[in-house]
């Protein structure tokens, strides 16, 4: 019980220290505490320890806050330690991961366009704009890029945003995790090859 309040404050400690200052290094970090209790202990522990770092923040920080961290980055947690422990292939967690982090993209879009009054899903809809008009440009396509075709890079980018943070995720867990004592999944080949890895 006491490592797994400890690691729950570890990762709320975490999100705490980035939301004021924030580095985008420690938001490699965001789920490992959780899926670390997961993997030293069992399902309910990290489901309590998700739920921990949910209260602790809803008082450091308040409710927003709060469910901004745990949706998705503490059910993230509880996934990953579920799927590292069962030993599946990186591509599989990394890809149920990125689904969950790309609900969670639209959970905070919803929550923060109702707290604020205004839609970020047309400010995301600018900025992919801009980009395919770019890219249409660049590649001599004289045509402007269609609502659908927007729609749909819309959420290429969400989910190809997510699933290269939780490649890093996974390459940041294998590194620390194996020093720890709670060895996650090998990775593909190429990737231990690429970091050199024995």
């Amino acid at each position: 019980m006491v490592e797994t309040a400890f690691l729950a404050s570890t990762g709320s400690l975490i999100w705490f220290i980035n939301f004021y200052f924030p580095l985008g290094l420690l938001k490699v970090f965001f789920p490992i505490p959780i899926a670390l209790v997961y993997l030293r202990w069992n399902s309910r522990a990290a489901w309590m320890s998700a739920l921990t770092s949910g209260l602790l923040l809803l008082v450091l920080m308040g409710p927003t806050r709060s469910l901004l961290f745990v949706i998705p980055y503490a059910f993230m947690g509880v996934l990953l330690g579920s799927a590292w422990h069962r030993r599946v292939p990186w591509i599989v967690s990394i890809s149920l991961a990125t689904l969950l982090g790309t609900i969670g993209v639209f959970f905070r879009l919803w929550l923060l366009s109702l707290l604020s009054g205004e839609d970020l899903w047309i400010y995301l809809i600018n900025q992919v704009t801009n980009i395919l008009e770019w890219l249409f440009l660049n590649l001599g396509i004289l045509t402007t890029p269609s609502p659908f075709l927007i729609q749909i890079g819309a959420i290429c980018l969400i989910l190809l945003n997510n699933f290269i943070y939780l490649f890093v995720v996974h390459i940041a867990a294998w590194l620390l995790l194996d020093r720890l004592g709670n060895p996650i999944p090998r990775p593909p080949q190429w990737v231990q090859v690429l970091m050199d890895y024995d």
